[in-house]
């Protein structure tokens, strides 16, 4: 299905995202769908949400409206979760994005993919794993932003909130081109991508300082990259020299000795 056709939900926690994101994560989720519902749920009483205003205007997007009855913002949570589940069997959706850094969306992502639907998660480099992994594909807002800085709007940090490493790229690199290979040891670039996307919820070539694939292969010196007919590009792991040792990933298994010490 065209990006063109899929029909896209827009759900943003603005008490824990800044409004200064709002463009670009507009501008990054239409190379995905078309957002078609765009929601953002807070206290639009408070103050703290004033950064928003200029925002909700300028891209059309919905507040709704939740008072903190209760000390934190787990109401807000509610209001948005809620309005998933509704949105969701209204049947009009093909895709979800959830904004939000917070964890206990987890569940929410995890139910609206069991149902078919994609859902794109967006939030900041201290977002929990479980909420990484539960989504399709999920995004960093620092790499949205010049200079890769969260915005001033953000929610603070918690100090027991750390950012979780990115995945090892040579690692993570060699074991999509083995698993995507043919039999010619060459793999196709964009079946790479899939099998990346489809381990690695958060693999983003920007998160590498590359702004696509193709320029983060070709930086890569373990790596061969040809244009094969067709504008088709290949890419291979690079062949150990003569007299070189071999990868010990990339060495075949010895098998057992059937000998018995005497």
């Amino acid at each position: 299905m065209a990006s063109s056709d899929v029909r896209l939900a827009v759900l943003i926690d603005a008490d824990n995202t800044s409004g200064a994101h709002a463009a670009a994560i507009l501008e990054e989720l239409a190379t995905y769908g078309v957002p078609t519902i765009k929601r953002a749920y807070g206290d639009w009483t408070t103050s703290n949400l004033t950064g928003w205003k200029s925002a909700l205007l300028e891209h059309a997007i919905a507040p709704i409206q939740q008072f903190a009855n209760t000390r934190g913002k787990n109401s807000t949570d509610s209001a948005l979760i809620i309005d998933a589940m509704d949105l969701l069997y209204g049947g009009n959706l093909d895709a979800f994005a959830i904004v939000s850094s917070d964890s206990d969306f987890t569940r929410l992502a995890t139910r609206l993919r069991e149902s078919g639907k994609q859902v794109y998660g967006l939030g900041r480099r201290t977002t929990p794993s479980a909420l990484i992994a539960a989504c399709d594909k999920f995004i960093f807002l620092e790499v949205l932003t010049a200079g890769g800085s969260a915005g001033a709007g953000d929610e603070p940090a918690d100090p027991d909130e750390s950012v979780a490493p990115l995945p090892d790229l040579e690692t993570i690199l060699r074991a999509a081109v083995e698993a995507t290979a043919q039999e010619d040891d060459w793999a196709h670039l964009g079946s790479i991508g899939n099998h990346l996307a489809k381990r690695h919820a958060s693999f983003d070539p920007r998160n590498y300082g590359f702004p696509k694939l193709i320029s983060l292969v070709r930086a890569q010196t373990y790596l061969d990259v040809e244009q094969a007919g067709g504008n088709v590009t290949r890419v291979r792991l690079t062949p150990a020299a003569p007299g070189q040792a071999t990868p010990p990933e990339r060495q075949p298994a010895k098998k057992a000795s059937g000998r018995r010490r005497s």
